[in-house]
């Protein structure tokens, strides 16, 4: 079975273009439907987090001040993701992120993308919004702790993630719904999802 590397990240603010940096990173790696390994560190980018983002987050500038630096955290989490496909919920955030901290490091990264917001919207039309704690509630998912807090948000991504699979594999014979295939999913409108599911479903019966 395909595995995938969960990335939640939290910041200082909303853009690395705007000096923001990471404070927080958390990696799962989910095969089957099971996170089989994690990754989780606080980080020191010698950037003062703002009193609205330690309230919402929980982490303070005393946190991080005795925090590795992030030099040091994001070399050991593109390790660990290596070459494995991602996932998070709103990668566009996280994706800059981490596109953002590797390139201070020189590190270039071709890492794919999936985003459970994305799909959410055109799996699940019918949650009222497709805030990640909203979906949690809505499908009766796993918590395991205080949102905004970067594995905790991973986890629950994980479970999203491996909800959304099944459903569509509960709705169209197209196991196994991969990465790849998700990826394309998330740029359908959403009115044309359940279409192009079943053409992609029909498409695999006659290969």
């Amino acid at each position: 079975m395909e595995t995938v590397a969960v990335l939640d990240f939290e910041t200082t603010g909303l853009s690395p273009n705007m000096g923001d940096r990471a404070t927080e990173i958390a990696i799962t790696l989910l095969k089957d439907g099971q996170i089989i390994d994690r990754f989780q560190s606080l980080m020191n980018a010698g950037r003062r987090i703002p009193s609205d983002v330690v309230h919402l987050t929980g982490i303070t500038n005393e946190m991080i001040g005795s925090a590795p630096s992030i030099e040091q955290v994001m070399r050991d989490a593109v390790k660990f993701v290596g070459k494995t496909p991602v996932v998070a919920h709103n990668a566009s955030f996280d994706k800059k992120f981490w596109e953002a901290e590797l390139a201070r490091l020189s590190i270039r990264t071709e890492s794919s993308f999936a985003c459970t917001l994305l799909l959410s919207r055109r799996i699940y039309p019918q949650s009222i919004n497709h805030r990640l704690s909203t979906l949690v509630q809505l499908l009766g998912l796993p918590t395991t702790g205080r949102a905004h807090r970067a594995m905790v948000d991973a986890e629950m991504t994980s479970h999203l993630w491996s909800r959304i699979r099944a459903d569509i594999a509960r709705s169209y014979p197209l196991a196994p719904v991969s990465h790849a295939l998700l990826t394309n999913v998330q740029k359908v409108p959403r009115v044309k999802v359940p279409l192009w599911l079943q053409a992609c479903s029909q498409s695999r019966s006659d290969a």
